[in-house]
């Protein structure tokens, strides 16, 4: 799939990967719309990307799609 494909897939909540382009620890890329303080208010933000890697910094960073990515056929759902 492209990017173009992907992305209301990812507005839905799904979680998406590059299968050739990422070969190291990225696992997926999700979108979010909201954050839950530690009061447990959730407190709708605007929408960002955070993509999950293992290794070394195990959890969650921030991410944007480089170019290679924006152009890129090989993005797949995953569960």
């Amino acid at each position: 799939m492209t990017f173009e494909e992907i992305l209301p897939l990812l507005k839905t909540g799904k979680k998406a990967v590059r299968t050739e382009g990422w070969g190291g620890t990225e696992n997926y890329v999700k979108i979010y719309d909201s954050i839950i303080l530690e009061n447990g208010e959730k407190l709708d933000v605007t929408p960002y990307f955070l993509i999950n890697v293992e290794g070394e910094s195990e959890g969650f960073s921030m991410w944007s799609p480089t170019p290679c990515d924006v152009l890129a056929n090989d993005w797949v759902l995953v569960e």
